[in-house]
């Protein structure tokens, strides 16, 4: 005998409108659709941040330690490899904590762009069985990148404080400003590539081999101004600014690393760098949108690919 219950709930299920996944609609009004979509479930956005962070920490006694260890095992590493051995510790002052404010964009910037690029195939069970705006998943990896970012940036300003370095100029607008900028820029990356990625699963790997080329492409673990003297004025000088990653670098460092701009012992920033960076936001903005668009034309096949 049928559950007069489940029977109800079925018919009220049926009078539901169905909501067809993938319609791309306009160029506006497409995208103003998905972010409707998006905020009447940030709720669920909250929760999937938090699910993430609970299961990268799972069955851990250290928990969010681990966060840092990372980051610092990286500083100690470079510190003392390329600080000390190499000798750059002597040429660039605060090296400790130029490469830490380094680190701190990098680690933002990686991760982002990995998690999200994998996070509709990691969680392909609730796209094969619920409907909900795909971008959650990959804005879900943004949040929890954030929210590690939270912690580092924490030991960092620590570091910093206690160093006495704290930078007590308008300098610092320059660290705000590359932070909305690398995060901007990473999301929008980090979208497109989620969506690719269910149809061509050697992004991921692809994703692994491209950040390890942008690491060393970044003045992360050595000065611009090494840069500056070995192509200076040339072409490949261009290039390398025209870099998103390494502008941003640059603008946490000017932000965040006062001995850098010390008269005597700090480096040359890049010319018009406030201008650079405000290039790249707006180039950001546009690929974001791009990104959204292309990402929802994408998502009708995501359950038929997984």
């Amino acid at each position: 005998m049928a559950d007069p219950a489940a029977t109800l709930r079925s018919e009220r299920i049926a009078l539901l409108p169905l909501a067809e996944v993938g319609r791309p609609g306009g160029l506006l009004q497409g995208t103003a659709r998905s972010i409707r979509d998006i905020w009447s479930r940030r709720e669920l956005l909250g929760l999937l941040v938090r699910r993430e962070l609970k299961a990268r920490y799972k069955n851990s006694s250290l928990g969010l330690v681990w966060s840092l260890m990372r980051p610092l095992s990286q500083l100690l590493i470079y510190y003392f490899a390329v600080g000390e051995i190499i000798g750059l510790a002597r040429a660039i002052p605060d090296f400790a904590i130029f490469v830490f404010v380094g680190l701190t964009a990098w680690t933002l910037f990686s991760e982002i762009l990995s998690n999200a690029t994998s996070s509709i195939i990691h969680n392909q069970g609730l796209v094969k069985k619920v409907y909900l705006p795909r971008e959650i998943f990959p804005l879900a990896s943004v949040g929890g990148a954030l929210f590690n970012f939270a912690v580092q940036f924490l030991i960092l300003l620590i570091a910093v404080l206690a160093l006495g370095r704290f930078p007590l100029t308008l300098d610092i607008v320059y660290a705000a400003a590359a932070f909305i900028m690398l995060v901007t820029f990473a999301t929008a990356l980090g979208v497109l590539l989620a969506g690719l990625t269910v149809y061509f699963r050697d992004l991921e790997h692809l994703i692994e081999v491209v950040l390890a080329v942008l690491f060393w492409a970044s003045p992360i673990v050595y000065s611009y101004t090494f840069v500056r003297d070995a192509i200076g004025g040339s072409i490949l000088e261009q290039i390398y600014l025209a870099n998103p990653v390494t502008i941003a670098v640059l603008g946490f460092q000017r932000g965040l690393w006062i001995a850098g701009s010390d008269p005597v012992t700090g480096i040359e920033w890049p010319p018009d760098l406030a201008l650079r960076m405000l290039g790249i936001f707006l180039f950001s903005v546009v690929l974001l949108w791009v990104s959204q668009r292309i990402f929802s034309r994408l998502q009708g096949n995501f359950a038929q690919e997984l």
